[in-house]
């Protein structure tokens, strides 16, 4: 009860609302972020080593696992930059003067939930925001406006017909006269009702039209939204924002429009009524009407704050829902349905508060004009019994002119419904603008225009600086370079750059200075279509499509023969669990894979990345996810995914990079060791370490079963001595002896 006290007294401020999930992900996830790399960074200076990688994981860093993006975003986001980057960032700019640094906008992504900037509605800027999206059904919408001319001009037709019936009927008493009544009543209203009916029917298939062609271009818009823009928003953002949005608006204002015309032309045509009966009265009933434009002005900011305030809620109760479907196992594993249930209500609570505004801040709306109606109704029965006596006006007049008088105002009473539905599609369209018209470097404007068609020569990084939000780089300096058949292996602290670096090189994201080059040409001026069909990722955590499998591997070749498909599910260690599928690749696997183990999550994506058939293979933390057994069956088939191509691998398990041509040390965004694994282990230094670490259980259990052995056999123990010099633990005794294991020693920049 005082949680719920408490909550209400908050609702009634603006800053009331619960925090938007975007929101806590920026602000709060950060700052913790912050703390733990600021103390990693510290102990780092000490030893010249990533504490994290020396010794033995912790309990806290198994509950909660972040992925290599994660980590390094998150450190990011509260840092400020150091005057060391600065410099770095200044003289790489002017090494390259033909390239321009990143653009500070693209660190400040728009952030979907946050419309409190929106400009004010105007009623002529949204309809010619508007045109571009009726303009190729404007034949077909010309057609509904036409139709709704007659559908307004029939009203002023009954208001004046009652004219003659009044002085005929009713006052000169003809009684032929009377019998046609009825029928022309009949008649007209026959004929109205066809026109209303085509009017709605034509209204509707133009708004639906539209609608679709509005979503359409949004999702088209939405595909070329770089990762920052997806880094800064939920999906709760997105689905209100690119789906809701164009429906609010299509239907609002189409639905609106006509019903706008419709009784325009039907106020036209009974202003004339009006005028033909009498001017005089014609110019107070009429003249009444302005006194509506203040209280329309003072719902229109109404409508306008509280609409601001509804969207960042709204798109935090998209995404409750939306991790309540994805994440129901730890929902139920760890008894979180109280705290779900509880958020829910915040949120619901607030919206349901929003709604209740809405209602007492503007519908009062419709009583003023129901007011404002009734002043202009009595002050023509007032004003008009003076004509009537005089003589200036018959009563058939009289009576024709409160008709059309009646039918005039009655839109008008309702004009307060329909004047909110017709801002809130305004704003709706003004969103979906901001959308259309935001800048990425994905977009086609900024991209290359040279086709890569094979990676021949190498992938060189040349002073690369990065950063995720402008402040604090994440990477420094980063010079090497990758020569084609090769593999590189990268290692490191967590958060240090490694999936930063292979994030790059397909341009997921945008250097802040220097560049990386492919055959000696900037990245930059290829294509981005052609760059990325040159590129084969494996991740940790690879993302499945609803489907069958057969559809999530030819999303790594569309045109893929099934020929290519059979060497793929072969060479991926797929074969034996396809063959026991009921429908063998057809089988359907759920959102995400959710029917599927994480080994045959990752073979289905290694299957993916081989028929593919790209030049450069990327494998970040492929398998450090699974389990001993599905990691021997995965390591095959990244082992066959590898022949013959350019590889880059991140790697926390050391035992599967021992053979890779290179394994560079990465800390702190910057290279501190380079070279083989025989090579690292006698320099003694960071990678030393690592190892050590690594494998120091093992170590010590050799060692105990060395002493015991000794005991039990001493006659031997000149054969076991003998044999433990040539063990697996020789070259960490050689780093020994050459320096401390924390000790690191730069390698050179290739």
């Amino acid at each position: 009860m005082a949680s719920a006290a408490k909550q209400d007294e908050r609702l009634n401020h603006d800053d009331g609302a619960p925090q938007a999930p975007d929101q806590l992900t920026t602000n709060q996830a950060p700052a913790q972020a912050e703390s733990s790399a600021a103390e990693t960074m510290a102990t780092s200076a000490e030893q010249n080593i990533a504490p994290a990688e020396t010794s033995a994981p912790s309990d806290a860093a198994q509950v909660k696992p972040e992925t290599e993006a994660q980590t390094e975003a998150a450190a990011a986001a509260e840092h400020k930059a150091e005057p060391e980057a600065k410099a770095e960032t200044k003289t790489e700019s002017e090494a390259e003067p033909h390239r321009e640094t990143a653009d500070d906008s693209q660190y400040h992504p728009i952030i979907l939930s946050d419309v409190s900037m929106q400009a004010s509605t105007s009623f002529w800027r949204g309809y010619s925001r508007f045109w571009p999206f009726l303009k190729p059904y404007w034949p077909v919408a010309l057609l509904g406006i036409i139709l709704t001319i007659p559908v307004g001009a029939l009203d002023a037709v009954i208001a004046w017909f009652l004219k003659p019936f009044t002085d005929q009927v009713m006052v000169e008493q003809q009684a032929e006269f009377a019998y046609y009544v009825p029928l022309v009543v009949i008649g007209f209203t026959l004929v109205q009702g066809i026109f209303i009916y085509l009017s709605s029917l034509i209204n509707g298939y133009v708004g639906g039209a539209i609608n679709l062609l509005m979503r359409s271009r949004l999702y088209q818009k939405l595909l070329t939204f770089d990762s920052r823009f997806f880094d800064a928003n939920n999906s709760g953002s997105v689905i209100l924002r690119f789906f809701n949005d164009s429906e609010t608006a299509s239907s609002g204002l189409i639905q609106n429009m006509r019903l706008f015309l419709t009784k325009f032309f039907s106020s036209v045509s009974l202003i004339c009524v009006l005028l033909y009966n009498s001017w005089e009265l014609t110019i107070f009933a009429v003249g009444i009407i302005a006194v509506l434009i203040v209280p329309m002005q003072i719902v229109r900011k109404r409508i306008k704050s509280l609409v601001s305030r509804t969207v960042n809620v709204s798109t935090g109760m998209i995404t409750l829902y939306n991790e309540t479907a994805l994440g129901s196992k730890v929902i139920k594993s760890f008894n979180l349905k109280d705290f779900m249930y509880q958020r829910f209500r915040e949120q619901a609570d607030f919206l349901f508060k929003m709604a209740i505004k809405m209602i007492r801040d503007t519908n009062w709306l419709s009583p003023v004009m129901h007011l404002v109606s009734s002043f202009g109704v009595a002050g023509v029965l007032y004003f008009g019994v003076t004509l009537i006596l005089s003589g200036r006006m018959t009563s058939g007049e009289m009576v024709s002119f409160l008709a059309a008088l009646i039918m005039l105002y009655t839109p008008l009473k309702s004009i307060g419904n329909n004047y909110i539905q017709v801002q809130t599609a305004l704003l709706a369209l003004d969103r979906i603008y901001d959308l259309l018209d935001y800048e990425s470097f994905e977009n086609g404007k900024h991209e290359g225009s040279k086709i890569l068609k094979d990676i021949k020569d190498s992938i060189e990084f040349d002073h690369v600086v990065f950063s995720y939000n402008g402040e604090r780089d994440i990477l420094r300096d980063i010079s090497f370079k990758i020569n084609v058949g090769h593999k590189v292996a990268l290692v490191g602290n967590s958060g240090g750059g490694k999936t930063t670096v292979c994030s790059l090189i397909n341009r997921l994201y945008e250097v802040k200075s220097g560049s990386i080059k492919i055959d000696g040409i900037d990245v930059r001026d290829y294509t981005i279509e052609s760059l990325r069909r040159n590129v084969a990722c494996v991740f940790q955590d690879n993302f499945l499509f609803a489907g069958t499998i057969r559809q999530n591997i030819l999303f790594g070749k569309e045109d893929a023969t099934d020929e290519e498909i059979a060497h793929a599910v072969k060479s991926a260690y797929l074969e034996e669990f396809v063959a026991g599928l009921p429908d063998g690749l057809d089988t359907q696997i759920g959102e995400r894979g959710v029917t599927l183990s994480g080994g045959q999550k990752q073979r289905i994506a290694i299957a993916r990345a081989i028929i593919r058939n790209a030049p450069l293979v990327i494998l970040d933390e492929a398998t450090s996810a699974l389990d001993n057994r599905s990691e021997k069956v995965v390591q095959q088939a990244l082992d066959e995914l590898m022949k013959g191509r350019t590889t880059l691998v991140i790697a926390h398990r050391l035992s599967t990079i021992q053979d890779a041509d290179t394994i560079m040390v990465i800390n702190d965004g910057q290279i501190v060791e380079q070279g083989s694994h025989d090579e690292l282990l006698a320099l003694g230094g960071a990678y030393a370490a690592l190892y050590n670490t690594q494998f120091a259980s093992q170590h010590k259990q050799q060692a105990q079963q060395g002493d015991q052995s000794e005991q039990a056999a001493p006659g031997e123990q000149p054969e076991q001595a003998e044999q433990g010099a040539s063990a697996e633990p020789q070259p960490e005794q050689k780093g020994e002896a050459q320096g401390e294991p924390g000790s690191t020693a730069k390698g050179s920049e290739v």
